[in-house]
């Protein structure tokens, strides 16, 4: 035990002497980075999985709300801050034994649990009243559905493109459990010039 500074020094290419503890910490300093790297990137997937995220459209069976090729936000929180409403666009699951590329489509709930829905010349009826839809730019193309009440915790959804099989909807394949709804449209985002809420 002296009383100098028990630091070592070891001496650098051009003889200077350098620092031992100035190796420990860049390393230090790169561990910090790395761990808030890894911080940030574990943020981030829980929020795509369980908050927000960004989905490309693809097919035009929400056209002319919505075109192939844009972007849309999609809240996946709304299930706990109320559920679906009539009229919202969601991102819907794609059900088995489809044949479609895509695992998820984008529809609009036309009816929610207990509601009885049909089609009478090229109109959608909801419990007995035609329902005016502003986001179509036709009447419905195929033909007659007949009365059916949608079941407890389930929705009913169509794509907004009414032209003849122009959506694959719950007219093909049922009602949509609430469970399988990936979350809800509520901006398209891109491009720029079509950035608007839905």
């Amino acid at each position: 035990m002296g009383l100098f500074s028990q630091k070592k020094l070891s001496r650098g290419l051009a003889g200077e002497p350098v620092d031992a503890d100035s190796s420990t910490s860049f390393l230090a300093e790169v561990w910090d980075w790395m761990k808030s790297v890894v911080i940030a990137l574990f943020i981030v997937l829980l929020l795509h999985q369980y908050g927000f995220h960004l989905s490309m459209v693809k097919g035009s069976s929400m056209q002319p709300t919505i075109v192939e090729g844009e972007w849309l936000f999609i809240n996946k929180t709304f299930r706990v801050l109320g559920g679906p409403r009539r009229g919202d666009v969601v991102v819907v699951k794609e059900p088995a034994g489809s044949d479609n590329d895509s695992p998820y489509l984008v529809k609009r709930v036309v009816a929610l649990a207990g509601d009885e829905v049909y089609i009478r010349q090229g109109k959608l009826y909801v419990n007995g009243e035609e329902s005016h839809e502003s986001y179509t730019d036709s009447p419905i193309e195929d033909g007659r559905f007949e009365p059916y009440t949608v079941e407890p915790g389930h929705v009913f959804v169509m794509g907004d493109n009414r032209h003849r099989h122009a959506s694959y909807d719950s007219r093909s394949f049922g009602t949509v459990s609430v469970d399988k709804l990936e979350g809800r449209a509520e901006w398209i985002v891109w491009p720029i010039s079509k950035w608007r809420a839905l």
